[in-house]
């Protein structure tokens, strides 16, 4: 029986573990490319047929093959902060609950699913306190994902400043990681520019069980192509 391996580049973070205590392991950021090996698993949004803005809107999450996503995870309250004269945007608040598990939100104000001009697909929006089917609600959530096994890699595109406003804008993106405790692994602030961006976050203790997505972007977000997993070996 002949095995396949994964790309050599990768071999220096499958091997962390081997020789660093859990402790001393950090989360680092990889190229989202390399997720096909990292996190072979892909949530596409599409299984819907395709429908424009307001789209399907889901009070109660989503459940997909290997987790759940909503608004928040049990524990953690949902505020709201106004930067503009847009619609506000979600905080959210408190560590969460162990284990880690979605809470329920406000009906209209948790996620959406509909056609996204520039994925050039079904997309996933975050709701805003003003809730679906308002403009100002779309994009302007925070979304809460839970996997139903602990992973080593996650990661996502991005699209800012949806209605392009205010173009050569820089949009504030915060990813959030969580094991299945409620413990924070890893927090990353990240300011986009306006369009499409790419995002992988590795972790060699595979203690990922969670992520929380919360934006300040003043046209709002839209999120597509979730990956999730761990190297598997072929043979």
């Amino acid at each position: 029986m002949t095995v396949s391996y994964p790309p050599l580049r990768l071999i220096a973070f499958l091997l962390v573990p081997l020789a660093a205590p859990v402790a001393a392991q950090e989360v680092v950021k990889v190229p989202y490319a390399d997720l096909e090996t990292l996190a072979p698993n892909l949530v596409s949004f599409d299984r819907l047929p395709a429908k424009p803005y307001p789209g399907y809107n889901f009070d109660h999450g989503i459940a997909f093959r290997g987790g759940l996503l909503g608004e928040a995870f049990a524990g953690q309250s949902v505020g709201s902060e106004q930067i503009d004269r847009g619609g506000p945007h979600d905080v959210l608040r408190g560590a969460p609950d162990a284990p880690l598990a979605i809470r329920p939100g406000a009906p209209g104000q948790v996620v959406s699913l509909s056609l996204h001009e520039g994925f050039g697909s079904m997309a996933l929006y975050p709701l805003g306190k003003l809730g679906q089917p308002d403009p100002l609600a779309r994009g302007e959530g925070a979304v809460a994902v839970l996997f139903r096994r602990d992973v080593c890699a996650v990661g996502l595109r991005v699209h800012t400043e949806y209605t392009s406003l205010n173009a050569g804008h820089r949009g504030n993106v915060t990813l959030t990681l969580y094991a299945r405790d409620g413990t924070r692994i890893a927090l990353r602030q990240l300011t986009l520019p306006e369009g499409i961006t790419e995002h992988a976050l590795f972790d060699p203790a595979a203690r990922i069980a969670g992520m929380t997505v919360e934006n300040r972007d003043p046209g709002g977000v839209a999120l597509d192509d979730l990956r999730f997993g761990c190297p598997r070996l072929t043979g």
